[in-house]
């Protein structure tokens, strides 16, 4: 660990959330020296103190531990980008727009991979006066069923979540060139482009 890192980062949180050494001290139990001597980079908080400075700062441990927060301006908001992460315990759905440390039931999530559908596999997008209604053929057993679909564009998502043993049937406004992306419990994350001229 890098104490003059953790450190600065420390202090600037700590600014950042309005807070004196003292009143940060007092949040998690140690004293201002303390907190005075991890600023200066004169040594780090004890790795059990971990857990109460990241619910302070409201970021993750693994920050405080690296000392720095990588910024991904390329990446920033862009919706393009879209990431999808899917836990296996619960089913919990989680999107990021840049690279995220996200962990559910104990769990660090990867992003998922999304492919391209082929043309047997893809959502049915029929348009109904302004609005797309999309259906699909998938089964949906308690064992092989679609979790989710999404429509992204450049600056929005609309989610959708879907159960075994119903059937997909999603409306939702025509936008200009999207993409629809839906999860398969067997078959993974797979994408398609929808676009109000060509219909897929």
């Amino acid at each position: 660990m890098d104490h003059v890192k953790i450190g600065k980062l420390i202090r600037r949180f700590r600014i950042e959330h309005g807070l004196t050494q003292k009143q940060l001290a007092e949040r998690i139990n140690v004293s201002d020296k303390a907190v005075s001597k991890w600023e200066c980079g004169n040594g780090c908080p004890d790795l059990s103190l971990l857990t109460a400075l990241s619910e302070v700062f409201e970021t993750d441990i693994q920050v405080l531990l690296l000392g720095e927060i990588e910024k991904k301006e390329m990446e920033k908001g862009n919706m393009k980008k879209l990431r999808f992460y899917v836990c296996k315990d619960c089913g919990n759905i989680i999107t990021s727009t840049s690279e995220a440390a996200v962990t559910c039931c104990g769990n660090k999530l990867m992003p998922l991979e999304a492919r391209a559908a082929e043309e047997d596999e893809q959502l049915r997008a029929e348009d109904i006066g302004g609005e797309w209604y999309i259906t699909s053929s998938h089964e949906m057993t308690k064992e092989h069923y679609i979790s989710f679909a999404a429509y992204v564009n450049d600056s929005s998502v609309m989610m959708f979540k879907q159960y075994p043993e119903w059937s997909v049937n999603i409306t939702l406004p025509m936008y200009r060139t999207g993409r629809l992306v839906w999860y398969c419990s067997k078959c993974g994350l797979l994408h398609q482009k929808l676009t109000p001229q060509k219909q897929k």
